[in-house]
C-alpha cells in the first residue's frame, strides 16, 4: 500500500493545472523555456518556476543544447507514478473497526457518535 504522505506529494504537485499543460506540452517533444511560455501565454520566469518543481519531483527532464535547456517528460517517473496512484485505488484493506462499536458491543455501529443535527431551514 503506497504511503499517504507520498501519495499527498504526488497529488500536490498535479494539482496545478499549468504543470498539467506543461506536462502534456513535453510529453512528446523537448521544449526549451521560451518556447513552453509562449505555448501557455506565461512568462519565462512562471514556466521557470514550474520547471523546478518539477524537475525536483523527477517528472521532467533537462537536456542542453547549445544556449538553450530543454525539457522533456520522464517517463519512468511518470509510469512509477501511476502504479502508486493504481496500487493505492486497488488496496483491499479492510477498514478498521470502530473501537467504541466493540466496547459497546454495537455490532458495528458507532455507539458513541455524536449524530449530526442539520438546522431547519426558516
Amino acid at each position: 500500500m503506497p504511503n499517504s504522505d507520498e501519495m499527498a506529494r504526488i497529488f500536490s504537485i498535479l494539482s496545478v493545472s499549468t504543470r498539467l499543460r506543461l506536462l502534456r506540452l513535453v510529453k512528446d517533444r523537448a521544449l526549451c523555456v521560451g518556447a513552453l511560455a509562449h505555448r501557455l501565454g506565461i512568462t519565462p520566469g512562471a514556466v521557470s518556476q514550474h520547471l523546478r518543481v518539477l524537475r525536483e519531483a523527477g517528472l521532467v527532464t533537462a537536456e542542453r543544447c547549445g544556449y538553450f535547456v530543454h525539457y522533456r517528460l520522464n517517463r519512468d517517473t511518470l509510469s512509477r507514478w501511476q502504479d502508486i496512484v493504481s496500487k493505492f485505488w486497488e488496496s483491499h484493506e479492510p477498514p478498521e473497526a470502530c473501537e467504541w462499536a466493540e466496547e459497546e458491543g454495537g455490532g458495528g455501529a458507532c455507539a458513541k457518535a455524536t449524530p449530526v443535527v442539520r438546522n431547519p431551514k426558516s
